[in-house]
Formats: structure tokens, sequence, C-alpha cells
């Protein structure tokens, strides 16, 4: 994981031995010192506290006739703590090299190492499904906060609201715990007013369905939609691309759609992700197309490749790394209840012009 280095930095020898408990036994640093310490404002099992006690005798440890681990006489025991904080992200993989999600991850991580707390795990989509997933989960109920990043299974979602204290969301859909978000609706609609306003009448859409399998619930579909209905536009089904945010989807069905008659193909297309965008990109280079002469692209995300795609790929900017970082201080607020009610954070988008759509089509 890329989460610990800047974490040891911070830790005293105290917090190093706790951690190498910790590992031995395969628990967090927090239970280990609860047990300790003899903690017990949180359940730990019986098992799990005989492991830890075996493991202090095997790494030195001295214990008190009462059977309570403690550190030897001249290594006193210290207080100092570390929240322990879990994230699921909803996609299925490569959760530390998404280009999206990866800038996320890094705000947590970064915040919550200054406020005195750890990202104990991540999971993704794939590693939260069946059983053995939901005891994991039910072990580390522990934890002290939770941050959801995007609609999750519902189940699973109801589940963590249940075992762990404090919950945050990234753009999710729950009005009982403070979210960050951006207007999806709002942006996706700039993105498209944009190559409205460039002269282009025969827009596509690339993207896919959420949670409900409804494309046209979908946010960013949405701004699109009112994009298009607002400027008098027909949205012809035909450029409406359903990739299931599948990249290799992107490439082989906007090959296809581009396989039609010139006076039928759409002139423009909207991804509603830079990884869309660009798979849609060459697509339309595979097809000796050239952009934005003969067909435009705008993306959304401004994942940091796509200003070095031919040619640069105009998108919709998303701070990605401040709603990490926003997010991480809110858990942390709301674990200290200063949070006594929930809200929404919205966070501002930009649009990025570049080259990819910077022609004016008469």
């Amino acid at each position: 994981m890329f989460f610990g280095s800047r974490i040891e930095r911070k830790e005293s020898s105290i917090i190093a031995t706790l951690k190498d408990i910790a590992n031995h036994v395969g628990v967090s640093i927090s239970t280990v010192s609860r047990v300790i310490n003899n903690d017990t404002s949180r359940h730990i099992s019986q098992a799990t506290r005989t492991k830890i006690v075996e493991a202090a005798k095997e790494l030195g440890y001295a214990l008190y006739e009462s059977g309570r681990p403690t550190l030897k006489k001249d290594n006193p025991p210290q207080t100092t703590e570390y929240r322990q904080i879990g994230c699921i992200v909803s996609v299925t993989q490569n959760k530390y090299n998404h280009p999206y999600f990866s800038p996320i991850l890094q705000g947590i991580e970064t915040k919550l190492s200054e406020l005195n707390s750890v990202l104990t795990y991540v999971l993704t989509m794939d590693e939260i499904k069946g059983e053995g997933a939901m005891n994991k989960l039910a072990q580390d109920a522990q934890l002290d906060g939770m941050i959801i990043i995007e609609g999750i299974d519902p189940n699973v979602y109801e589940f963590i609201k249940q075992a762990v204290p404090s919950v945050v969301g990234i753009d999710i859909s729950d009005t009982t715990v403070p979210v960050i978000l951006y207007d999806r609706v709002a942006a996706a609609k700039s993105a498209v007013q944009h190559l409205i306003e460039r002269g282009h009448r025969r827009i596509g859409f690339i993207g896919g369905a959420g949670l409900t399998g409804d494309l046209e619930r979908e946010k960013r579909y949405r701004g699109y939609h009112y994009a298009m209905e607002e400027a008098g536009l027909d949205i012809d089904p035909r450029l409406v691309v359903n990739t299931g945010w599948d990249v290799n989807n992107s490439y082989t069905l906007v090959y296809e759609l581009l396989s039609l008659p010139e006076h039928e193909r759409p002139t423009a297309m909207f991804a509603a992700s830079d990884m869309m965008a660009i798979s849609a990109m060459r697509a339309a280079a595979e097809h000796g197309l050239h952009v934005p002469q003969d067909v435009a692209f705008v993306g959304l995300d401004n994942i940091e490749v796509s200003q070095y795609t031919s040619p640069p790929l105009s998108t919709v900017h998303i701070p990605k790394e401040e709603i990490g970082m926003m997010a991480a201080k809110v858990l942390i607020d709301q674990i200290e209840g200063k949070n006594p009610l929930p809200f929404k954070l919205f966070v501002p988008y930009q649009l990025m012009l570049r080259q990819s759509s910077d022609y004016f089509r008469k």
C-alpha cells in the first residue's frame, strides 16, 4: 500500500512496537493498544485478545500478574493512538492506480495523517462481494470511521452504517450522512453547452448507468440531456453510447458509431469520464477522422493524462485530491462530534478548454 511511509515518520517507538504486534497478529494498531491498556470501550473477541497477549510475550513483553500485557519498566507506556479509518471505493479494480480515484485516496491519506489518523484499508466493489467480505467488515467494526467513495451495494452500505460509528460519503446519495461532491449535472451541462456554442448540433454521449442500471437517471447523462433540450436540439438514440463504464467498450462502440454515413454520425461527443473520451478518440483516429475538425471531444474529470493526448483533451476539472482531503477532515470532525447534522458540501468544477474541441463548426 502507498499509505505507510508518511505515517511511520510520525510514530514514536511505542507505536512502532504496537505496529509490530499488530502485523504479527493481523489486527489494527488500535486493537493492540486497547488490549494492552485493558480498554473495554469496544468489543474485542477473547480469541483476538489471547493472540495479542501471546504475541506480546513472543516479542519480549513482560506481563503483570493480572495477565495484562505491558511494556517493560524501562519503556513506560504512552497514550498516543491513531484513529482507524476504512474506505470503500466503487471502482472494481486498480484502486491504487486509477486516474480518478487514486488522487482522492491520496487526499484522504494526506489529511488523515495530519489529523492523528490512519487509513487502515481500502476495499473495492469486487472485494466487498460475498460472505467473506461481510465477515471482514464485521471484524473491522472497531473502526472509528468509514469513507464511502461513490455508490456501493445498498446492503453493504446499510451494514456499514450499523457497524461503524461515523460515515462520510463522496458523491453518494444519502441525506443522513455528510457528503462531499460536485454538481455532476451542471458540470456535464457546461461541457455540452460548450460544444453547442462551437456550432455542433449532432452531439453524442458516452458513459454508463449508475447502481439503478437506468442511464437516464445518471447525473452526467441528465446534464447532457438538459443542455440539448435547452438548445432545442434532438437527441438521436444512436448517438448515446452506454459503455457500462468500460474503456474497451467505449472504443468498440464509438468505432461502430463512427461507421455511420457522414450525415448521420455525430460531429461532437461528450464523454462522462476522460478515460471514455480518450479511448473514443482513438476510435476516431482509426477511422481516419480528424479531431476536432471531423469530430470534437470533451471529457470530464481532468485526469493527468488528458493534457497529453493528441490533441489535448478538453475536459471539466474536478479537484480530486481536495475532495479526499475534505472528506477526511469532515469525518474526523464527525468523530469528534463537531458536525451535529448531515450536510452536502459542493466543490467547484472548471471547464478546461483544449484542442480536442477548439474548432468552430459553421
